[in-house]
């Protein structure tokens, strides 16, 4: 799948001080660019780390399918999107096509087709994710066909999947049931790679995008079946109209119009992941994702109208909100 790694530095910037005073990003030991002498984590380094600390909330904001990308960040298993660059696809590389994992955790590879696949499910370096991701994939696109990209350090000040992405074109995501994809006009894998697909491969459970909404995926666990819906309104708005709901007795994906127990599949906490919010249903272990759509598609309809109130919370609604918020888990 690819050839043997070479060694790489922090990012593909020179060390050299610009000509306006900014200095690239190298090793924290490194001597500091500016030529001070002293090492670059004593001396420019500090604004830089001080910069990659920052934690920005939502990462994803501003990308068409922010839901999405959230949903492929912490809650699918195997999935790739097609990404099209602003800029058009630099000579040699056919495509450019995010995965929610590649094999031995890289964090990107360039195929020897030269298609570039960059990783989502990776550790990275700094607060803001979209900036570390602009930099694998711009290390990435001028990789040696055959290569993993190694992990780096982004520059601060350096561009963000925002500045790199077309902003218009889709995302519009494939879920996988396993990992071959990583195999996809490649040789069968062996050694370390062919261990990290099994592995994987073992580890993945069923799961699918709705289709008639945005961010919902259906998944399969022993005894009982998810939905995790990634949703995009301001956390505060979207728990006062899931309270509202809770409280009316119309937050779950059943009852007698959708042909399922509404006390099988219903609301049952939620997560925050990036800056978004995640209700969680349980369902019956014999609801599909297919069996999810209409009932899905009618609660958000009902959610859009809990939305558009106003009017202060009841006491019961304010006891439903507590309820939803002792039950939700922080991903990041």
């Amino acid at each position: 799948m690819a050839k043997k790694r070479r060694p790489q530095t922090a990012t593909g910037a020179p060390a050299r001080a610009a000509a306006d005073g900014n200095y690239p990003v190298v090793g924290a030991r490194q001597p500091c660019p500016c030529g001070s002498g002293r090492r670059y984590k004593a001396c420019h380094g500090r604004a830089a780390a001080q910069a990659a600390t920052e934690l920005v909330r939502r990462p994803f904001e501003g990308l068409p399918g922010e839901a999405d990308w959230v949903a492929l960040r912490e809650l699918v298993p195997a999935a790739t999107a097609r990404l099209t660059l602003k800029d058009g696809l630099p000579e040699g590389v056919p495509a450019v096509t995010l995965a929610t994992v590649l094999p031995m955790a890289w964090p990107a590879l360039r195929r020897e087709s030269g298609e570039v696949l960059l990783g989502l499910q990776n550790d990275t370096a700094s607060g803001d994710l979209s900036r570390d991701l602009a930099d694998t994939l711009t290390r990435a696109l001028a990789a040696e066909p055959g290569t993993p990209v190694d992990a780096g350090r982004a520059d601060p000040q350096g561009p963000r999947l925002q500045d790199l992405l077309d902003l218009d074109a889709p995302f519009t995501p494939q879920v996988h049931s396993g990992f071959e994809f990583w195999l996809e006009g490649e040789e069968q894998p062996a050694g370390e790679v062919a261990a990290s697909l099994e592995s994987a491969n073992s580890a993945a459970i069923p799961t699918a995008r709705l289709t008639g909404v945005e961010g919902a995926y259906w998944c399969q666990v022993p005894d009982k079946n998810h939905l995790r819906w990634v949703m995009i309104h301001p956390e505060e708005q979207l728990l006062d109209a899931l309270a509202r709901l809770h409280a009316a007795g119309a937050s779950s994906l059943g009852g007698p119009a959708a042909g399922t127990d509404a006390e099988s599949s219903r609301l049952v906490g939620s997560f925050r992941a990036h800056g978004l919010t995640v209700p969680v249903w349980d369902l019956p272990s014999g609801m599909t994702a297919e069996d999810c759509e209409k009932p899905a598609a009618a609660f958000a309809e009902r959610l859009g109208e809990a939305l558009a109130v106003t009017a202060p919370l009841t006491a019961e609604e304010r006891r439903a909100r507590s309820g939803l918020i002792n039950r939700q888990v922080t991903l990041n």
